[in-house]
């Protein structure tokens, strides 16, 4: 089942490894490097290999059945 949760961030964009721990589904930093070299995310619907790929607000991550969605704020 996948669920599906927003996430704001302060700035104009932020790196996908740090969007992951933000979010809270993975615990650090080496889990986030893994999972995204690996494959297993994709933005906006395509497979995402970099770490520092910029996120930005109306984007949407999706990793082990979970959409985060990027808003402005926080």
């Amino acid at each position: 089942m996948s669920t599906e949760h927003e996430v704001p961030i302060r700035d104009e964009s932020i790196r996908l490894g740090q969007l992951l721990k933000l979010a809270g589904v993975v615990d650090d930093g080496a889990m986030a490097r893994s999972v995204i070299e690996l494959g297993e995310v994709s933005v906006d619907g395509a497979p995402e290999v970099r770490r520092g790929a910029q996120v930005r607000p109306g984007q949407s991550v999706i990793f082990a059945g979970q959409t985060i969605r990027v808003v402005a704020g926080g």
